[in-house]
């Protein structure tokens, strides 16, 4: 006997797949042996990805976890003994509270991220937990928020335009973002508004998948494309392309953008960016005369020094030809801010449960520099949704931080992943089929309910039990830390009839009927317009205007003649998200494992040839890999495609281990794409 339960895809991608699970009730125990994708979903309509089609791969594999781990072996070596929950708990218990009461909460650090970016999976009892006993406060920055803080000191908010509507535009520039690879489900879109004449554009630093099927393809340096967007801007305003109309009753600081732009010319921009002068005078023509015309982009181009800029300067453009007048124009980026307006976050979180205390804050892309402070040190370590030793930048720092004998760490997980290697605990996780919870996606407009098909492998908890239980274990009484999961999901969603979205499995979140948020202006700014000058970056000590800065560490920066090399590592894989699925063998291992990417003449200069093993380094790291020569590349970048564990690397390190951590310049992102490196044969030792 089987049976079909519906749910959503919670893996952090834009497209958050309706799905549904076949299960087979025939044994002693429910057995899932189908997952496809729900036909009647009205975003995905039932196509998955390679990766997800063989999501149940994930559920059974014979590596996952299924009961609690007490590392027996030194922290990084995988050695790990079966024990009992109870037995799990009092050491957490224990260990926590000694933690607490010797130094209290502001020596505990949590981590997580959006490895599953449903909403109890996410923030459910979790954030409350931390709350209540005071833990140190983590900014999960390093994916995400600089975008809107950059789109925000534009036009006041993160909220755009709905992608969808790309199906009414006539002009559509995929800036910075692999629609085909990363947002497949976009792709069908854009080739219906193609059908109706539309000319697609992409702009991106490697000839991607999505470049190759587009109408015409721009190719800057990694980090200027902001060069590229002012001479645009000059373009417009020297040919007096600008809507004055919409200009005059919806924005300020026209004049001052007008004359800071003046002297940036299309040659001026092609000496900085690589790209041809008649190529960016061809596109702001194009962009300013083409109606409607729109901006998609997602969140790659943010992983710069200068990547709030490159949002807030983007932000500036449709403004300027007043493109927010029509269905199909405007910036379209997450919309996952319509998503977030339905949920109550002080009923979510909690955060009268600090009760007055101020806890430290701390970027999460700087875990290393967080472990290793001696001064006031971190005692303990609870991570879930995510995996830092592979995600975050200058990964050998972080290492270092998590071989610390004197660290306590936690780790819920499904997987002995590289940072579950380093915990002195491991609790098992459940997958997402496992699981009530509802998923906010943010590549489109549908809340997706996601019902358990199963019950929990083995004895996996889900996020939310399992920080019930460790709170119990460390003594806790605060009635909502053991409220149940419909319990939470009717709070944070108070608006939501949750009744409906469980029948129906998804809901669509408010939106403008006509697909136009910003026609007549409003702009929740201090003026209500759109601030082409920002008075509020002016006293940030950060430009008031639009403007182009070259990252320090790039090719015109201290290091580029011992680090010629430009490093990128970009989502190249099509069967594991992140590093989600690369130990699975029908996964990662089919995509032929890491490898340092090359144009052709970089290579030769180098004296390598494809297959040969190559040194990639620099100051943090050093990591042999093969060489792959392809014609994707502008000479002078390197590209490390990211997600592979240590374990598939040849040396044990990752992509990871050589990038930058340095911060954006506002908006607590990181600049990972602003790395430098130098590539060699293998026989030639670092300098």
């Amino acid at each position: 006997m089987t049976r079909t339960v519906h749910g959503t895809c919670h893996h952090d991608c834009p497209d958050s797949c309706g799905w549904t699970v076949t299960v087979d009730e025939s044994g002693p125990n429910p057995v899932a042996v189908k997952l496809r994708g729900n036909p009647d979903h009205p975003y995905s309509y039932g196509e998955l990805c390679p990766k997800v089609n063989r999501f149940l791969d994930r559920v059974s594999s014979p590596d996952r976890i299924l009961h609690p781990l007490r590392r027996t072996g030194p922290k990084g070596r995988g050695r790990f003994e079966t024990i009992s929950w109870s037995d799990a708990l009092d050491e957490i218990g224990s260990r926590l509270r000694t933690v607490l009461d010797e130094y209290g909460g502001n020596a505990i650090l949590p981590f997580s991220d959006a490895g599953n970016q449903s909403l109890l999976a996410t923030q459910g009892v979790s954030e409350r937990f931390f709350n209540e006993i005071g833990a140190c406060r983590l900014l999960r920055n390093i994916c995400g928020p600089t975008v809107g803080a950059g789109v925000a000191m534009t036009n006041g908010t993160g909220h755009g335009a709905d992608a969808v509507d790309l199906e009414h535009s006539k002009l559509i520039v995929l800036w910075a973002t692999n629609t085909r690879l990363t947002n497949r489900h976009l792709w069908p879109v854009i080739e219906r508004a193609r059908e109706r004449g539309a000319e697609v554009v992409v702009v991106d630093p490697i000839r991607t998948i999505t470049a190759e099927s587009a109408d015409r393809f721009v190719q800057p340096r990694p980090g200027t494309d902001i060069a590229m967007m002012l001479a645009m801007m000059h373009v417009i305003i020297r040919d007096d392309l600008v809507d004055h109309e919409w200009v005059d009753a919806h924005t300020t600081g026209f004049d001052e953008l007008a004359a800071s732009v003046r002297e940036a010319t299309p040659a001026w921009a092609a000496d900085q960016c690589g790209v041809d002068a008649e190529v960016i005078e061809h596109l702001a023509r194009d962009y300013a005369t083409v109606r409607p015309a729109a901006i998609r982009t997602l969140i790659g181009a943010e992983h710069h020094e200068n990547g709030a800029m490159f949002y807030r300067t983007l932000a500036c453009l449709p403004a300027l030809v007043g493109s927010w007048r029509e269905r199909g124009g405007g910036l379209m980026r997450s919309v996952g801010a319509y998503q977030d307006d339905l949920v109550d976050d002080a009923a979510l979180q909690r955060p009268d449960l600090l009760n007055g205390r101020t806890p430290r804050t701390f970027n999460m892309s700087r875990l290393g520099e967080i472990l290793l402070d001696e001064d006031d040190p971190v005692r303990a370590m609870i991570v879930w949704n995510s995996n830092p030793l592979v995600i975050v930048p200058n990964a050998e720092h972080a290492r270092r931080g998590m071989e610390r004998d004197d660290l306590f760490t936690v780790v819920h997980e499904q997987f002995l992943t590289d940072t579950a290697h380093y915990a002195d605990i491991v609790l098992p996780a459940t997958t997402q089929i496992e699981s009530v919870d509802v998923t906010l996606a943010w590549g489109h407009l549908w809340m997706g309910w996601n019902e358990p098909a199963i019950p929990p492998v083995g004895e996996s908890v889900s996020n939310t039990e399992c920080f019930r239980r460790i709170a119990r274990a460390v003594g806790l009484t605060e009635p909502s830390l053991f409220d149940d999961d419909l319990t939470i999901l009717r709070q944070a969603l108070p608006t939501v009839d949750l009744d409906q979205l469980r029948r129906d499995g998804w809901q669509r979140v408010p939106f403008p009927d006509d697909g136009r948020p910003w026609a007549d202006g409003g702009f929740p700014t201090a003026s209500g317009k759109v601030e082409f000058a920002s008075t509020t970056l002016e006293q940030m000590g950060q430009p008031r205007l639009p403007t182009f800065v070259p990252p320090r560490e790039g090719p015109q920066g201290p290091d580029a003649d011992r680090f010629p090399l430009q490093l990128i590592t970009p989502k190249h894989h099509a069967r594991f998200l992140n590093s989600s699925y690369s130990q699975l063998p029908k996964h990662g291992p089919a995509e032929g494992g890491p490898f340092v990417e090359l144009d052709a003449a970089d290579a030769a200069a180098r004296g390598l040839a494809a297959g040969d093993l190559a040194r990639v380094f620099n100051d943090r790291a050093s990591l042999q890999l093969p060489v792959k020569i392809s014609g994707r590349l502008r000479p002078g970048v390197a590209s490390i495609p990211w997600g592979w564990w240590r374990e598939q690397h040849p040396d044990g390190k990752v992509a990871n281990s050589l990038t930058n951590d340095t911060l954006t310049e506002w908006g607590g992102g990181v600049a990972y794409s602003d790395t430098l490196v130098q590539v060699a044969p293998l026989d030639v030792e670092p300098a």
